[in-house]
Protein backbone atom coordinates (compact mmCIF):
# COMPACT_ATOMS: atom_id res chain seq x y z
CA UNK A 1 0.00 0.00 0.00
CA UNK A 2 3.10 2.18 0.60
CA UNK A 3 4.32 1.84 -2.72
CA UNK A 4 0.95 2.50 -4.48
CA UNK A 5 0.43 5.82 -2.23
CA UNK A 6 4.18 7.21 -3.17
CA UNK A 7 3.15 6.12 -7.20
CA UNK A 8 -0.26 8.06 -6.88
CA UNK A 9 1.88 10.94 -5.29
CA UNK A 10 4.57 11.11 -7.99
CA UNK A 11 1.61 10.60 -11.08
CA UNK A 12 0.26 13.70 -10.10
CA UNK A 13 3.25 15.51 -9.64
CA UNK A 14 4.01 14.87 -13.57
CA UNK A 15 0.66 16.77 -14.30
CA UNK A 16 1.25 19.84 -12.11
CA UNK A 17 2.12 22.03 -15.42
CA UNK A 18 -1.14 21.01 -17.01
CA UNK A 19 -2.65 24.18 -17.63
CA UNK A 20 0.42 25.57 -19.58
CA UNK A 21 0.33 24.96 -23.37
CA UNK A 22 3.60 23.59 -25.19
CA UNK A 23 4.46 24.74 -28.49
CA UNK A 24 5.98 21.09 -29.46
CA UNK A 25 5.81 17.71 -28.26
CA UNK A 26 8.90 15.45 -28.01
CA UNK A 27 8.00 12.95 -25.72
CA UNK A 28 10.42 9.78 -27.77
CA UNK A 29 7.77 8.18 -28.55
CA UNK A 30 7.07 7.68 -32.09
CA UNK A 31 6.03 9.82 -35.02
CA UNK A 32 3.58 9.31 -37.72
CA UNK A 33 5.92 10.54 -40.31
CA UNK A 34 9.14 9.89 -40.47
CA UNK A 35 11.97 11.88 -42.74
CA UNK A 36 15.29 10.84 -43.90
CA UNK A 37 17.45 11.64 -41.52
CA UNK A 38 20.04 10.16 -39.23
CA UNK A 39 21.52 10.54 -36.02
CA UNK A 40 25.15 9.85 -34.26
CA UNK A 41 24.50 9.78 -30.11
CA UNK A 42 26.69 9.32 -26.93
CA UNK A 43 24.53 9.18 -23.61
CA UNK A 44 26.67 9.00 -19.86
CA UNK A 45 24.37 7.48 -17.43
CA UNK A 46 25.74 7.73 -13.37
CA UNK A 47 23.92 4.13 -13.53
CA UNK A 48 22.69 2.24 -16.02
CA UNK A 49 19.55 0.76 -15.34
CA UNK A 50 17.62 -1.36 -18.30
CA UNK A 51 13.88 -2.70 -17.90
CA UNK A 52 13.89 -2.38 -13.27
CA UNK A 53 17.79 -4.13 -13.25
CA UNK A 54 20.87 -2.24 -12.49
CA UNK A 55 22.88 -3.86 -15.15
CA UNK A 56 26.47 -2.64 -14.05
CA UNK A 57 25.81 -2.35 -10.06
CA UNK A 58 26.70 1.69 -8.91
CA UNK A 59 28.79 2.01 -11.64
CA UNK A 60 28.57 4.84 -14.38
CA UNK A 61 28.05 3.58 -18.17
CA UNK A 62 28.33 5.14 -21.39
CA UNK A 63 26.25 4.29 -24.51
CA UNK A 64 27.00 4.88 -27.89
CA UNK A 65 23.71 5.16 -30.73
CA UNK A 66 23.54 5.31 -34.33
CA UNK A 67 20.28 5.48 -36.30
CA UNK A 68 19.05 5.46 -39.57
CA UNK A 69 15.83 6.50 -41.13
CA UNK A 70 15.44 4.73 -44.67
CA UNK A 71 13.43 8.76 -46.13
CA UNK A 72 10.03 8.18 -46.19
CA UNK A 73 8.91 4.31 -46.14
CA UNK A 74 8.60 4.73 -42.43
CA UNK A 75 11.33 1.52 -41.60
CA UNK A 76 14.53 2.63 -39.59
CA UNK A 77 17.93 0.95 -38.91
CA UNK A 78 19.88 1.82 -35.45
CA UNK A 79 22.92 0.02 -33.55
CA UNK A 80 23.08 0.63 -29.53
CA UNK A 81 26.59 -0.46 -27.28
CA UNK A 82 26.42 -0.29 -23.49
CA UNK A 83 29.82 -0.19 -21.95
CA UNK A 84 30.64 -0.05 -17.96
CA UNK A 85 33.08 2.68 -17.09
CA UNK A 86 34.43 0.25 -14.70
CA UNK A 87 35.92 -2.66 -15.09
CA UNK A 88 34.23 -6.78 -13.85
CA UNK A 89 31.02 -6.01 -16.03
CA UNK A 90 32.62 -7.29 -19.21
CA UNK A 91 30.29 -10.26 -19.74
CA UNK A 92 26.86 -7.63 -19.21
CA UNK A 93 28.03 -5.53 -21.82
CA UNK A 94 25.80 -5.88 -24.85
CA UNK A 95 25.31 -4.48 -28.28
CA UNK A 96 21.46 -3.88 -29.23
CA UNK A 97 20.89 -4.10 -33.45
CA UNK A 98 17.19 -2.95 -34.31
CA UNK A 99 15.06 -2.83 -37.62
CA UNK A 100 11.80 -1.09 -37.26
CA UNK A 101 9.05 0.58 -38.89
CA UNK A 102 6.82 3.10 -37.96
CA UNK A 103 3.66 5.03 -39.00
CA UNK A 104 0.54 6.42 -38.09
CA UNK A 105 -3.31 5.65 -38.05
CA UNK A 106 -6.12 7.75 -38.54
CA UNK A 107 -5.65 11.72 -39.56
CA UNK A 108 -3.00 12.94 -37.46
CA UNK A 109 -5.34 16.15 -35.80
CA UNK A 110 -7.94 13.10 -35.20
CA UNK A 111 -8.94 12.42 -31.34
CA UNK A 112 -7.77 8.90 -32.29
CA UNK A 113 -4.59 9.44 -33.73
CA UNK A 114 -2.27 6.63 -33.68
CA UNK A 115 1.31 6.85 -33.87
CA UNK A 116 3.01 3.31 -33.73
CA UNK A 117 6.80 1.42 -34.19
CA UNK A 118 6.96 -1.97 -35.04
CA UNK A 119 10.95 -3.73 -33.88
CA UNK A 120 12.52 -6.39 -34.13
CA UNK A 121 16.26 -6.29 -31.87
CA UNK A 122 19.06 -8.27 -31.40
CA UNK A 123 20.47 -8.40 -28.10
CA UNK A 124 24.52 -9.36 -28.48
CA UNK A 125 26.76 -9.91 -25.44
CA UNK A 126 29.84 -10.08 -27.60
CA UNK A 127 32.11 -10.98 -24.64
CA UNK A 128 30.84 -14.12 -23.89
CA UNK A 129 31.71 -17.17 -26.10
CA UNK A 130 29.45 -19.31 -28.32
CA UNK A 131 28.94 -22.02 -24.92
CA UNK A 132 27.88 -19.56 -22.89
CA UNK A 133 25.98 -17.04 -25.02
CA UNK A 134 23.25 -15.43 -23.67
CA UNK A 135 22.10 -13.43 -26.77
CA UNK A 136 18.50 -12.54 -27.07
CA UNK A 137 15.93 -11.65 -29.13
CA UNK A 138 13.10 -9.43 -28.76
CA UNK A 139 9.62 -8.21 -30.80
CA UNK A 140 8.03 -5.11 -29.76
CA UNK A 141 4.99 -2.92 -30.27
CA UNK A 142 4.68 0.74 -29.25
CA UNK A 143 1.49 2.03 -29.36
CA UNK A 144 0.76 6.29 -28.88
CA UNK A 145 -1.74 8.28 -28.77
CA UNK A 146 -1.10 12.08 -28.98
CA UNK A 147 -4.52 13.55 -28.87
CA UNK A 148 -6.39 11.20 -26.99
CA UNK A 149 -6.91 13.23 -23.61
CA UNK A 150 -8.25 16.87 -23.35
CA UNK A 151 -4.79 18.37 -22.08
CA UNK A 152 -2.41 19.11 -25.02
CA UNK A 153 0.76 17.81 -24.95
CA UNK A 154 -0.21 15.08 -22.71
CA UNK A 155 0.32 11.76 -24.49
CA UNK A 156 -0.35 8.37 -23.29
CA UNK A 157 1.58 5.07 -24.43
CA UNK A 158 2.18 1.25 -23.99
CA UNK A 159 4.91 -1.00 -25.13
CA UNK A 160 4.11 -4.57 -25.28
CA UNK A 161 7.49 -7.01 -25.41
CA UNK A 162 8.52 -10.08 -25.95
CA UNK A 163 11.79 -11.57 -25.52
CA UNK A 164 13.62 -14.88 -26.07
CA UNK A 165 16.87 -16.67 -26.18
CA UNK A 166 18.94 -17.28 -29.14
CA UNK A 167 20.64 -20.10 -27.78
CA UNK A 168 18.05 -23.05 -27.02
CA UNK A 169 19.79 -25.81 -25.84
CA UNK A 170 17.27 -25.84 -22.57
CA UNK A 171 20.38 -24.98 -20.40
CA UNK A 172 18.89 -20.69 -20.03
CA UNK A 173 16.47 -20.32 -17.29
CA UNK A 174 12.66 -19.43 -17.74
CA UNK A 175 13.15 -15.79 -17.09
CA UNK A 176 15.25 -15.07 -20.71
CA UNK A 177 12.20 -15.92 -22.73
CA UNK A 178 9.08 -13.43 -21.08
CA UNK A 179 7.07 -10.70 -21.67
CA UNK A 180 6.91 -6.77 -20.25
CA UNK A 181 3.82 -4.43 -20.49
CA UNK A 182 5.27 -1.11 -20.57
CA UNK A 183 2.42 1.97 -19.26
CA UNK A 184 3.88 5.59 -20.12
CA UNK A 185 2.14 9.15 -19.72
CA UNK A 186 4.58 11.87 -21.17
CA UNK A 187 4.07 15.67 -20.37
CA UNK A 188 5.44 18.21 -22.69
CA UNK A 189 5.13 22.30 -21.68
CA UNK A 190 7.34 25.07 -22.04
CA UNK A 191 9.17 27.75 -19.88
CA UNK A 192 11.17 30.97 -20.45
CA UNK A 193 14.42 30.38 -21.49
CA UNK A 194 17.75 30.61 -19.26
CA UNK A 195 19.70 32.95 -22.05
CA UNK A 196 18.64 35.76 -24.62
CA UNK A 197 19.12 33.56 -27.15
CA UNK A 198 16.92 30.41 -26.03
CA UNK A 199 13.36 32.46 -26.00
CA UNK A 200 11.98 29.07 -24.52
CA UNK A 201 12.63 25.75 -23.16
CA UNK A 202 10.54 22.99 -23.39
CA UNK A 203 10.57 20.37 -20.72
CA UNK A 204 9.33 16.70 -21.04
CA UNK A 205 8.02 14.56 -17.99
CA UNK A 206 8.20 11.06 -18.34
CA UNK A 207 6.61 8.39 -16.30
CA UNK A 208 5.75 4.37 -16.78
CA UNK A 209 4.15 1.49 -15.17
CA UNK A 210 6.14 -2.03 -15.72
CA UNK A 211 4.04 -4.86 -15.47
CA UNK A 212 7.07 -7.87 -15.44
CA UNK A 213 5.63 -11.34 -16.52
CA UNK A 214 8.55 -13.09 -15.79
CA UNK A 215 11.46 -11.41 -17.67
CA UNK A 216 15.09 -10.83 -16.41
CA UNK A 217 17.67 -10.06 -18.70
CA UNK A 218 20.18 -12.82 -17.85
CA UNK A 219 20.96 -15.20 -15.29
CA UNK A 220 22.91 -12.99 -13.31
CA UNK A 221 19.89 -11.40 -12.11
CA UNK A 222 17.20 -13.22 -9.96
CA UNK A 223 13.68 -14.39 -11.63
CA UNK A 224 11.25 -11.78 -11.17
CA UNK A 225 7.69 -12.54 -10.24
CA UNK A 226 4.56 -11.81 -12.51
CA UNK A 227 3.54 -8.55 -11.26
CA UNK A 228 3.79 -5.10 -11.49
CA UNK A 229 8.01 -4.48 -10.75
CA UNK A 230 8.34 -0.94 -10.93
CA UNK A 231 7.50 2.65 -12.16
CA UNK A 232 10.14 5.54 -13.29
CA UNK A 233 9.76 9.03 -13.27
CA UNK A 234 11.89 11.50 -15.07
CA UNK A 235 12.02 14.67 -16.65
CA UNK A 236 14.46 16.03 -19.61
CA UNK A 237 15.01 19.01 -21.79
CA UNK A 238 17.22 19.99 -24.93
CA UNK A 239 20.02 22.38 -25.88
CA UNK A 240 20.21 22.84 -29.50
CA UNK A 241 23.67 24.27 -30.73
CA UNK A 242 24.89 24.83 -34.34
CA UNK A 243 23.94 26.97 -37.69
CA UNK A 244 21.10 23.88 -37.99
CA UNK A 245 20.50 23.27 -34.58
CA UNK A 246 21.82 19.47 -35.31
CA UNK A 247 24.02 19.51 -32.18
CA UNK A 248 21.62 18.30 -29.34
CA UNK A 249 22.13 17.87 -25.99
CA UNK A 250 20.26 16.68 -23.27
CA UNK A 251 20.27 16.40 -19.56
CA UNK A 252 17.89 14.80 -17.68
CA UNK A 253 17.08 12.91 -14.26
CA UNK A 254 15.40 9.94 -13.67
CA UNK A 255 14.00 7.59 -10.35
CA UNK A 256 12.66 4.23 -10.23
CA UNK A 257 10.21 3.33 -7.29
CA UNK A 258 10.62 -0.37 -7.08
CA UNK A 259 8.18 -2.46 -6.01
CA UNK A 260 9.12 -6.28 -7.08
CA UNK A 261 12.53 -6.25 -4.96
CA UNK A 262 13.49 -9.64 -6.88
CA UNK A 263 14.49 -7.16 -10.26
CA UNK A 264 16.04 -4.78 -7.55
CA UNK A 265 17.05 -4.43 -3.67
CA UNK A 266 16.26 -0.58 -3.51
CA UNK A 267 14.71 2.33 -5.40
CA UNK A 268 17.05 3.60 -7.81
CA UNK A 269 18.00 7.81 -9.30
CA UNK A 270 20.91 8.75 -11.66
CA UNK A 271 21.16 11.27 -13.91
CA UNK A 272 21.65 11.03 -17.67
CA UNK A 273 23.66 13.48 -20.04
CA UNK A 274 23.26 12.96 -24.09
CA UNK A 275 24.88 14.29 -27.16
CA UNK A 276 23.27 13.65 -30.70
CA UNK A 277 24.23 14.53 -33.83
CA UNK A 278 21.12 14.80 -36.59
CA UNK A 279 22.54 14.64 -40.44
Amino acid sequence: MKHLFFLSVLLAAAATALGQQPDTLDSGVPEAVSNPWAMLGVTWDSKYVWRGFEVFDDKSAVHFLGDVSLFDTGFGLSVAGHRANSSGFEKLERWDYTAYYQNGLFPEDSPYATNFRLGFVYYNYPQRNRSQSLDLEEGHLILAWPNILPVQGLQPSYVLVKTWPVRDDGQLPDAASGWLHIFMLDYAFTVPGITPEIYQQTVRLHSELVYNDGWSPTPEFPNPGHEFSHAVFGASTDFAFGKTNNLIFTPALYYQLTMDHAINDDDELWASLALKFLF
